[in-house]
């Protein structure tokens, strides 16, 4: 349940910052939404892998509801991977943006012309 929030609140975080630059919005979403999910499933993967390693009955007994100290980390990283791709997206976009500063001598000239 606490996924489905994160998910929710991952996709407006990201469609406003494409709104902010003028992109689409809900590709922003959506590439929000694959990057969590996909953390979440490469945690996963590689928390299995490991469960199967160590104790191969271990994998018998796994809950895949609730709340444990696995699945709590599971969410700050990929909460955290969302938020640097963000601040990566963002200042690329900053960089991207083209400077719209007029010089005050260049208002003179350009109606002289």
């Amino acid at each position: 349940m606490l996924s489905i929030f994160i998910l929710i609140g991952a996709y407006r975080y990201y469609a406003q910052l494409a709104e902010r630059f003028g992109k689409t919005k809900w590709q922003y979403g959506v590439l929000a939404i694959g990057i969590y999910l996909g953390t979440q499933l490469l945690l996963g993967f590689a928390y299995g892998m490991y469960l199967g390693i160590t104790d191969p009955e271990s994998a018998e007994n796994v809950n895949y509801t609730g709340f444990s100290a696995v699945n709590i980390v599971g969410w700050l990283i990929s909460i955290v991977a969302v938020w640097r791709i963000y601040k990566f997206l963002e200042n690329k976009f900053i960089k991207e943006r083209p400077a719209k500063t007029i010089e005050i001598e260049e208002i003179g000239k350009s109606l002289d012309q």
